[in-house]
């Protein structure tokens, strides 16, 4: 049984290591690598030299809020220094809440990253035929007719210019993926963590200030250019909500990269993702979410989990049944 012990042992060490790397996978905020270029903390110094805002957006020592609880308002803030980050990390923290009853509320809040900035439009504030990543917070449910999901919601877009977001269809016809998030009117701030690496956009929500992390997007075959904007934006229609930015914080991620990645001109490339079918296709899916890339780590994990835990159970019944028969064989003697 001695052999036995051994690969439990190698095992229960493989999957503390696995549990580790899942856990770490976001970062922790080490602030030896956070980027104050990009990024607009308490007491928003940087407001007028590196963050330029306009609309309805007025900026406290306490918050940044692009509307106030006011019909037919929308703002935004941008950040004036382009980022040449090939993989980073934004936290943003923020605040929606409103005067307004559930489902009397709207429109909604939107974190940018994109070729331009300030330009004022329909789409929460910004400009619809955007170029580059856009995350929604969609607190008002347009489409009545699919009411199989549940506001307010988060969604991912990524755009060349060419798509234009459908607020009819709350987007569905071009979202990547996303998740319900229950985060009007709570009693403390809520947490975003977007994360580009490698190709994958990870987008981490903490709704309940628990500093607990829970997968809300996770896609792979993403490309991002570099020298784009990040920014924030929000509006608010026939109903409304103060739209509050309390940070917004980027963290350079470091990973290496091939040398053919290092020398390539990331300022050309054009936003894409690679899916097994057209975002367009989503028009008909009931859930809104589908990814045309592996498993995600924490789905592996499980799976592992699993797997092993079948082997140690054949493994600890095979030695049960072993043992008995040589129990047996000693009585035919």
């Amino acid at each position: 049984m001695s052999g036995f012990k051994r690969f439990l042992g190698a095992n229960v060490a493989f999957l503390a290591l696995r549990w580790c790397l899942v856990c770490c996978d976001i970062t922790d905020g080490n602030a030896e690598h956070l980027k104050r270029e990009h990024s607009l903390m308490k007491p928003y110094q940087g407001v007028g030299s590196q963050w330029d805002f306009g609309g309805s957006t007025l900026v406290t020592s306490s918050y940044v809020r692009l509307t106030p609880d006011e019909r037919s308002k929308e703002g935004s803030i941008w950040n004036t220094v382009p980022c040449y980050l090939k993989d980073w990390e934004m936290h943003v923290q923020f605040k929606v809440h409103g005067s307004g009853k559930k489902n009397l509320n709207g429109d909604g809040i939107a974190i940018w990253y994109t070729r331009d900035r300030l330009h004022p439009g329909p789409v929460f504030g910004n400009q619809d035929h955007f170029v580059g990543l856009s995350l929604f917070v969609d607190t008002f449910r347009n489409d009545l007719h699919d009411m199989d999901r549940s506001f307010p919601y988060i969604s991912a877009m990524v755009n060349n210019g060419t798509v234009s977001y459908d607020h009819g269809k709350d987007g569905r016809s071009s979202e990547l993926g996303g998740c319900p998030a229950d985060i009007r009117n709570r009693n403390h701030d809520t947490y975003l963590a977007i994360r580009y690496s490698r190709g994958r956009l990870t987008v981490m929500i903490d709704v309940d200030d628990q500093n607990e992390w829970k997968e809300c997007i996770d896609i792979g075959g993403v490309r991002l250019p570099t020298g784009y904007f990040f920014g924030a934006s929000a509006a608010t229609g026939d109903l409304s909500d103060n739209h509050d930015i309390i940070s917004m914080k980027l963290y350079q991620l470091m990973v290496e990269h091939t040398a053919e990645e290092d020398n390539l001109d990331w300022t050309k490339i054009e936003p894409s993702v690679s899916l097994l079918k057209s975002p367009k296709d989503n028009i008909d899916d009931p859930t809104g979410n589908f990814r045309g890339t592996p498993l995600t780590g924490w789905k592996v994990f499980l799976l592992l989990l699993c797997a092993l835990l079948g082997i140690v159970v054949c493994a600890v019944v095979g030695a049960v049944v072993f043992q008995k028969r040589q129990e047996r064989n000693k009585r035919f003697y």
